[in-house]
């Protein structure tokens, strides 16, 4: 371990972003990954039919961040992409984000021009509002339109989706999808909406692609450090290592589940081929009430593949996180309350006494994160080591 400057555990976003910028500089980096492959869950593959799928799940890249696009840029060429979501509510595809079309679409011609005259009236400088506001709202025609998107988009959705009572899930999971006040069908309003040209794992790849960066696939960190509470030293491999430690896995992990895991949300991702050139009208389609899965994504309208007749769909089933369950191996939503808060501050200050040690990413510092933020995170923790 002598020969390298720092160590990244993980090759997600946050680790992959923190190697590429240390080694511009100069310095050997290590990167031990214990997935097969890099990108974290950003790995994109092609299937037995030659549709190129996003192995962990959809992710699309948006952002108002322009310092993020221009990093990431160096690294891959991007293609305009706006991400147009719909959900299927009493028998028909309506936009989501809750928006005039989908009124206009749900209800009486009549009905739905009272409501959007209220809306107008009740928010006349907004583009969007939260569902919270529409149902505290005093005026009976807003509140009842309120409750009735909060009734068909939201309560069983997310019940599936977190495993429990809507009353019991954090306000600010519901806020993250507004009704908009206006004809906006796009899923992201961020003036930055881009895919990349090749995929993410040739991105990853094109980051990672320098000669001061080593890669250790199919290896754990837990079976190379050990951790000295009493001297407060760091080991590697048994050999001490006094260089900084860029930790972006899953903290309780590192520490045995000493106060107990951490509790996530998993999902169970079934593919499927079909012999079409199209399965649904676009990429993703929203399932809040009838189905067990949440949602279905077509995978050709993000990588834009064209195939003729063929096209790969992916359904998400929402579970309980079980590292010992096969079928949702994988910690993907934290959940956020008071005492998993405070279970994570536990873990958070036994790292914090290895000085050399640093929690950067979802999981090491068990927070949600969109993509653009890990990246603008790395980016601004490696400039507090470049200094």
């Amino acid at each position: 371990m002598s020969k390298f400057d720092m160590l990244i555990v993980g090759s997600g976003f946050a680790g992959a972003v923190m190697a590429r910028k240390v080694a511009d500089q100069g310095k050997r980096v290590l990167i031990v990954e214990k997935r097969a492959q890099i990108g974290g869950n950003m790995y994109e593959c092609f299937d037995e039919a030659g549709i190129r799928i996003h192995l962990y799940g959809p992710h699309i890249f948006h952002t108002n961040n322009q310092e993020v696009f221009d990093f990431l840029k160096q690294y891959s060429e991007f293609y305009p992409y706006e991400h147009k979501v719909l959900g299927r509510i009493d028998g028909k595809l309506v936009p989501i984000p809750f928006n005039f079309t989908s009124l206009e679409m749900l209800f009486e011609k009549e009905k739905a021009d009272k409501i959007k005259e209220k809306l107008k009236e009740a928010y006349p400088e907004q583009e969007k509002v939260s569902i919270l506001d529409l149902i505290k709202n005093e005026d009976s025609w807003i509140k009842e339109f309120g409750e009735f998107v909060f009734e068909k988009v939201f309560v069983h959705y997310t019940a599936k989706q977190w495993g429990i009572p809507i009353e019991e899930v954090d306000q600010s999971t519901i806020n993250r999808v507004p009704v908009v006040l206006g004809y906006d069908d796009r899923y992201f309003k961020d003036s930055i909406q881009y895919m990349p040209k090749d995929g993410f794992t040739k991105l990853f790849e094109n980051m990672l692609d320098s000669d001061k960066i080593e890669i250790k696939l199919n290896k754990n960190i837990t079976e190379m450090l050990r951790l000295d509470f009493e001297t407060k030293k760091v080991y590697v491999e048994e050999e001490e290592f006094t260089g900084p430690i860029i930790f972006t896995g899953a903290v309780d992990e590192l520490l045995d589940f000493k106060y107990g895991r951490l509790p996530y949300r998993s999902l169970d991702l079934v593919f499927e081929n079909y012999p079409k050139t199209y399965y649904q009208t676009n990429s993703v389609v929203n399932y809040p009430n009838e189905e067990e899965f949440t949602r279905i994504t077509e995978f050709k309208y993000l990588t834009n593949q064209e195939k003729e007749g063929t096209t790969s769909i992916l359904k998400e089933y929402p579970l309980k996180y079980d590292g010992n369950n096969k079928k949702c191996l994988d910690p993907y939503y934290p959940i956020i309350n008071g005492e998993n808060l405070n279970m994570y501050e536990q873990y958070k200050k036994e790292v914090e006494q290895f000085t050399n040690i640093h929690l950067v990413g979802r999981l090491a510092e068990y927070k949600y994160y969109n993509m653009d933020a890990v990246v603008a995170r790395a980016l601004e923790v490696s400039k507090e080591f470049l200094k």
